[in-house]
């Protein structure tokens, strides 16, 4: 028989074991109750952010980069839209065999394959790969056909650099290609606004302009599926376009300087000596930019950077040239306006058998038989060297620094527009001294006189000389852009006496419109379209005894041994509004190399002006 305290005890155990699990069973299920309400309510922000991100997926689009527009207002460098194949590799199941489908459907060569390949394993696995990036539309309604077997593969309409105009514009604008790591690193917007296949500009204004330009990234949304798979579009947030930058440059005139310079190494540069406006400024030869957008070839980049008339030089505002004769005008001036000499002030040039001798030094006039007895207008009319020579002498090279200085020379025109742009030089005694440890000789001078030595300029700093001698001596802020030209100060002298400057306009006007001029074949007789310049021959190599004994014809020395053609000039004569500078390397004679040009130049400036009036006018009445 059981006692009874036994059963107590039992049943005590019992109750005891009892209450506890049901402590138990209500902690833990408190525990769950509790944790599903802090993952239901508190935490219902952040997983449903987490199933979003598995739900939804978010592309950036390359920004739509601003457009280029010239003085009238037409597209330059715009965009247009390009076919192209992206495809993530992490949201392929099978990438090789993916990527063997789209070989077969694009029909790609071994070596196009390859390079995918390739630019695979340089790129994060969740980054985008771009397979073709300038489908044809055949292509792109192909791979969009078989998109049921291309799991991942994404054709997409994207927005592309385009240049309409092609080499016109190539050292201006120049161009964009992918962005590197290097564009990346240096540029923050570049890094912000970072995708894969993003343009951005590698030179010139394209380069310059980058942060007003790129523009603002677009966002896609997607719903996708389990296999990441797009089910539907739920949102798209349209990015802004990139700032439209208007230039001062005429595309007509900007066409005809390009087909001047056709299969010649050169410059034409050509500004409003008013406002400063750049209406043309053109490197030749050029390139065409397009080929640049999508990547160009190496044959193509090898054809480019080994032409040895060097089409990947700016001549304009990178080529630093002896300015030869177009100098003059500066000496002249410098002359008169330190009161070295008069205009009467007479010399006389016996050429070649009796050059002036210094120090062991002989320099010849370039006229053979000589000039004769010449004031400054004649030997500034036929380019006496020997008239020179003794103006120089007596007006010392720091003056003749000074002056130069003050007209341009020596100093980078743009400022910092262009990375590219050099400063050239214009010697004096103190800049030897600092740069080389020597003395200056005064057989220096005598060479730096006509143009020759260490005096180095480029076609646009001679164009700005020449647009400062034209408008009466006032000094210019040339610019490429419309309406940045806003100095205070924009009308400043240069000159101390106007008659100075009127006098050097004149023996300008001489050189091109009378007879022994040394453009004097290249004058036009009506008064709208007549001009005033100035020829420059400026020597590549020293001329020896027998170089002058042969008297050799430009035709029959080396070409790169030939001396560069250049032409100053301004015009129309009566009421100046544009300046010119030209010029052609290794051409031989600026007389019947660069004058020329001008010729046929400016009829079409003067001719562009009316229009250039009616456009202005017409905007204003718009407004």
């Amino acid at each position: 028989m059981i006692d009874q305290s036994d059963n107590v005890i039992k049943l005590s155990s019992i109750n005891r074991r009892m209450f506890i699990l049901g402590i138990a069973k209500i902690i833990i299920l408190g525990g769950i109750v509790s944790r599903l309400f802090f993952l239901q309510v508190k935490e219902n922000k952040k997983y449903l952010t987490l199933s979003d991100k598995n739900r939804i997926r978010e592309w950036k689009l390359p920004p739509v980069r601003g457009d280029f527009q010239d003085f009238f207002g037409n597209t330059i460098a715009g965009n247009f839209e390009a076919y192209q194949l992206h495809l993530i590799p992490e949201q392929v199941d099978n990438f090789r065999y993916t990527m063997n489908r789209i070989k077969t459907i694009l029909e790609l060569s071994d070596k196009e394959f390859q390079k995918i390949i390739k630019r695979k394993k340089e790129i994060k696995p969740w980054e985008t790969l771009i397979v073709a990036d300038n489908l044809s539309w055949k292509n792109f309604s192909k791979i969009n056909n078989n998109l049921y077997d291309l799991n991942g593969v994404k054709p997409i309409i994207s927005i592309s650099r385009n240049y309409p105009f092609k080499e016109n514009y190539t050292h201006i604008l120049g161009y964009v290609s992918q962005a590197n790591e290097n564009d990346i690193a240096s540029n923050d917007y570049i890094k912000e606004k970072f995708v894969q296949g993003l343009k951005v500009g590698k030179i010139g204004l394209e380069k310059t302009f980058e942060e007003s330009l790129i523009g603002n990234n677009s966002i896609e949304r997607y719903e996708v599926n389990a296999y990441g798979r797009r089910i539907s579009q739920l949102a798209f947030q349209q990015g802004d376009k990139g700032q439209t930058i208007k230039l001062t440059v005429d595309t007509e005139i900007q066409k005809l300087a390009n087909e001047l310079l056709i299969d010649k190494s050169g410059s034409i540069c050509v500004m409003d000596i008013f406002t400063g406006h750049v209406v043309a400024m053109h490197s030749s030869p050029s390139f065409d930019p397009n080929s640049f957008v999508f990547g160009i070839s190496q044959d193509d980049w090898q054809l480019i950077r080994n032409n040895p008339m060097k089409p990947l030089i700016n001549k304009s505002i990178s080529g630093n040239y002896s300015p030869g004769s177009t100098i003059k005008p500066i000496v002249a001036l410098s002359a008169l306006e330190n009161d070295i000499v008069s205009p009467k002030f007479t010399v006389q040039c016996r050429g070649h058998k009796h050059p002036l001798e210094l120090y062991g030094q002989t320099y010849h006039c370039w006229k053979k038989e000589g000039h004769g007895y010449v004031n400054m207008r004649e030997a500034m009319k036929q380019s006496c060297d020997t008239y020179f020579y003794e103006v120089a002498r007596k007006l010392g090279v720091d003056k003749l620094s000074e002056t130069a200085k003050k007209f341009g020379l020596g100093k980078k025109v743009f400022g910092n527009l262009f990375d590219n742009e050099k400063d050239g030089l214009v010697p004096n005694t103190l800049w030897k001294k600092n740069a080389l440890g020597r003395n200056w000789l005064l057989g220096e001078t005598i060479i730096t006189g006509i143009g020759q030595g260490y005096i180095q300029t480029t076609p646009l700093q001679l164009c700005l000389m020449t647009a400062q001698i034209a408008n009466g001596g006032h000094k210019i802020y040339p610019t490429l852009l419309i309406d940045n030209n806003d100095k205070k100060d924009k009308f400043v002298s240069l000159v101390n006496n106007p008659e100075n400057i009127k006098f050097i306009q004149e023996a300008m006007f001489s050189s091109t419109n009378e007879i022994r001029g040394t453009s004097y074949r290249s004058r036009i007789e009506d008064p709208r379209y007549q001009f005033a310049g100035k020829t420059g021959t400026a020597q590549v190599k020293r001329i020896t005894e027998r170089d002058r004994e042969l008297d050799l014809k430009t035709s029959e020395i080396p070409y790169e041994e030939r001396d560069h053609a250049l032409y100053v000039a301004f015009g129309p004569y009566k009421n100046p509004r544009y300046a010119i500078s030209i010029l052609v390397e290794h051409g031989g004679s600026g007389g019947s190399v660069a004058a020329p040009i001008a010729k046929t130049l400016f009829k079409k400036i003067i001719d562009r002006h009316d229009v250039r009036k009616d456009f202005v006018s017409k905007k204003y009445l718009e407004i």
